[in-house]
C-alpha cells in the first residue's frame, strides 16, 4: 500500500496547487478539468490508480457526491475506469482516444497563451476566471434571471436599461415594482436589485433570492442641472417616501455642494406648502412631480433622477453575479452528480 501511495501524491500536487479557491470558477469544474489535463499530457499516467471518493473530497474540500459526479465525467469521456472492489484508474492510452487527448493538449497550450496575455495586461488568474466565466460562450449555458425592484415603474425600468448593458449576453434583466411583488409573489429570478437604502424591504419580501444593495447617485442631467444652481440660491428638495431623504440629500451634498441654503422635506411634512412658497429652486423626486406643477413664474423646477453609481455596479453588483453564477454552476453540477448516483 505504502508504495501506491507515494506516486499519487507526487503525481496530484500540481493538481492540487493549481486549484484557486478565490476564482469565481467552482472547484468542482477546476477539479475535473486540472484531471483532464494531467490524463492527457501524462502527469497522471496510465493505469494509475486514483484516491478514492472520499480521500480526494477531504483532499479539496468538497462532498463526496461532487467528486463522484467530476469521476463520473471522466469515465463518460474514457479517460478514467473503475474497476469493482480495486477503485478507479486512468484509463489506458487507446488509439481511439489519442484524437481526444491531442485536443486536451492543445486546450492547455491556448490557455497558457491566455495566461500570458492576460498577465501582460495586469489580470490576477483569479480576474481572468472572471471574465471567462462571464464571456459570451458561457453565458448561454449559465445566463441569470436579474431583477431590478424598486418604487415606480418607469424609473425602475430606466434602472434595468441601464444595468443590462454592465451584465454578460446571456444574462436577463427585468424590472420589477415592490408593489408586483406584493400582487405576485417572489419573481422567478437568480438575484434581486435594489438600490441600498430598499434591501432590507427587499430581503423579507424574497427571503430564498440573494439581494444586492446598489449606490445611487444623480443621473447626469440631474448633475448639471446641481452644477449650475447659483450658490445664494434657497433650495428645497422633496422626496415622496421619508426613508429616501438621506440618499437624496447624501446625492445633493456631493453635485452641489456650493449651495449654501439647501432644505431637504417629505412630501407628507406639514411645513411643506410654506417652504415651497419661500424656495428658488424646488427639487422634486420621483413621485412628487405633481409639485412641478405648483410653483410659480419666478421658480425653477428640477426633476430629481437618479441611476446606478458606476463604482457600486463595479464593487457590488459584478462580483455578486460572479458568484452566484459560480453558485448556480455547482448547484447544478451537484444535481447532475447525484442523478447519475440513483441510476447507478
Amino acid at each position: 500500500m505504502a508504495k501506491n501511495r507515494t506516486p499519487i501524491a507526487a503525481a496530484l500536487r500540481p493538481i492540487v496547487t493549481a486549484i484557486d479557491r478565490s476564482s469565481p470558477i467552482p472547484v468542482s469544474v477546476q477539479l475535473r478539468g486540472a484531471l483532464e489535463f494531467g490524463i492527457a499530457t501524462g502527469e497522471l499516467p496510465e493505469a494509475m490508480r486514483l484516491p478514492s471518493v472520499r480521500s480526494l473530497a477531504r483532499m479539496f474540500g468538497l462532498s463526496p457526491v461532487t467528486v463522484a459526479g467530476v469521476y463520473a465525467g471522466l469515465r463518460d469521456a474514457g479517460l478514467i475506469e473503475s474497476r469493482v472492489g480495486a477503485g478507479s484508474f486512468v484509463a489506458r492510452n487507446r488509439t481511439d482516444m489519442a484524437p481526444e487527448f491531442e485536443k486536451h493538449r492543445e486546450l492547455r497550450r491556448r490557455i497558457a497563451e491566455l495566461v500570458r496575455l492576460g498577465a501582460e495586461l495586469g489580470l490576477s488568474p483569479a480576474e481572468l476566471a472572471a471574465r471567462l466565466s462571464s464571456s459570451p460562450g458561457l453565458a448561454g449555458c449559465h445566463g441569470l434571471r436579474i431583477a431590478v425592484l424598486s418604487h415606480f415603474p418607469a424609473t425602475t425600468e430606466i434602472y434595468a436599461r441601464t444595468l443590462s448593458a454592465h451584465v454578460g449576453s446571456g444574462d436577463t434583466v427585468f424590472a420589477m415594482t415592490f408593489d408586483d411583488l406584493k400582487a405576485g409573489g417572489p419573481p422567478n429570478a437568480d438575484l434581486i436589485v435594489t438600490p441600498r437604502n430598499l434591501v432590507t424591504d427587499a430581503a423579507q419580501l424574497c427571503r430564498h433570492l440573494p439581494v444586492v444593495g446598489l449606490t445611487f447617485i444623480p443621473d447626469e442631467a440631474t448633475r448639471v442641472s446641481l452644477a449650475s444652481l447659483q450658490p445664494e440660491t434657497r433650495v428645497l428638495a422633496v422626496s415622496y417616501f421619508p426613508h429616501f431623504l438621506p440618499l437624496m440629500k447624501t446625492g445633493l451634498q456631493r453635485f452641489a455642494p456650493h449651495v449654501l441654503d439647501m432644505q431637504t422635506m417629505a412630501r407628507d411634512d406639514p411645513g411643506l406648502d410654506a417652504a415651497a412658497a419661500e424656495a428658488g429652486v424646488l427639487i422634486y423626486a420621483s413621485g412628487a412631480d405633481y409639485l412641478a406643477e405648483r410653483i410659480s413664474g419666478a421658480q425653477t423646477a428640477i426633476e430629481y433622477l437618479h441611476t446606478p453609481d458606476p463604482r457600486s455596479i463595479r464593487d457590488d453588483l459584478l462580483p455578486a453575479l460572479d458568484a452566484r453564477r459560480a453558485e448556480l454552476i455547482t448547484q447544478r453540477g451537484e444535481s447532475d452528480a447525484h442523478q447519475r448516483l440513483q441510476l447507478v
